[in-house]
């Protein structure tokens, strides 16, 4: 180490540089201790992420689980199953996977899915993706194919990746994006069985449990979670480990600041019930009303 040289250690800047290195060793220890599935505030604290318990553990349980692979996350509208890309995103960053996302419409079909998805998983010299119907109009055998394909280039790429189908309840029921959702995950049941970890994981939100059921042979390899509106308790218990996880140092300490906190929480959960329910955000879900107004109290406590 250069600061235990003692030509080095008379200059002036060494005592500064060693201030610096205990901070990063500090910031590595509260790194590592941090139990990142238990993250209320994404993205270096700017989103917020309430509630999803269940969520939490049942990612903890398919990232830790090989044999798991197919997550499906159900509920019902504006309960936040889009919001769930989030959390992977923060989620993946720690445990060293990229979640890559499709958006689903009633319009959608199978091609324009394969096209999206080799935007994330071809490199520069991989070629078309091989989804061409057959002049006997035919799709089914070109949907295994594509479904196979996409499977190896997401395999092959250097880095893991989880492919997501956001908001699976849109598609047409006669869509033949159904049938190459089960063409997919049984591509990447092949590929697993072969690669194990290297094999990407699939992600359907939106995904409901009365939908068209994927491949049998897929039942023990399916990860179910189930999101809900956030209601009062939910808020309740995100602000408080919120606002104990960093304290303006004004609060004081002690007795004091806990009560200090606890009426916060409570200025803090009705002024966001009453700001999802204001006009003004027509167009937005009541989940993602719900986190702009949380977001905006959080910033007015770290500002105090």
């Amino acid at each position: 180490m250069l600061t235990t040289e003692d030509r080095l250690r008379v200059l002036p800047q060494v005592s500064k540089a060693e201030e610096f290195r205990d901070r990063l060793r500090e910031d590595l220890r509260a790194h590592n201790a941090r139990d990142n599935f238990r993250t209320c505030v994404l993205k270096n604290g700017t989103e917020a992420f309430i509630d999803r318990q269940d969520l939490r553990e049942t990612l903890r349980r398919f990232i830790a689980d090989p044999d798991k692979f197919i997550l499906l996350v159900d509920g019902e509208p504006d309960s936040g199953r889009s919001y769930t890309y989030g959390f992977l995103r923060h989620i993946g960053q720690h445990c060293g996977f990229r979640p890559v996302r499709v958006t689903l419409s009633r319009t959608s079909t199978a091609a324009r899915v394969v096209r999206r998805l080799a935007d994330f998983v071809a490199g520069p010299h991989a070629g078309a993706s091989p989804l061409n119907p057959t002049g006997l109009n035919d799709l089914l055998p070109s949907i295994d194919e594509a479904a196979h394909w996409v499977a190896g280039r997401a395999t092959a790429v250097e880095e893991r990746l989880w492919l997501v189908l956001d908001e699976c309840d849109k598609l047409d029921p006669s869509s033949d994006v159904w049938d190459f959702i089960g063409q997919l995950a049984m591509a990447i049941y092949e590929h697993a069985d072969v690669r194990g970890d290297d094999a990407p994981r699939l992600v359907l939100l939106g995904y409901g449990r009365s939908m068209r059921q994927l491949p049998h042979d897929l039942r023990g390899n399916i990860c179910w979670d189930t999101a809900r509106v956030a209601e009062p308790g939910d808020l309740r218990t995100f602000f408080d480990q919120v606002f104990h996880e960093s304290p303006p140092a004004l609060l004081g300490s002690g007795d004091a600041r806990e009560a200090t906190i606890a009426e916060l929480v409570d200025v803090a959960v009705a002024e966001v019930l009453h700001a999802s329910t204001a006009d003004g955000r027509q167009g937005e879900s009541y989940m993602r009303r719900i986190c702009t107004a949380a977001e905006g109290a959080i910033h007015v406590y770290r500002s105090l």
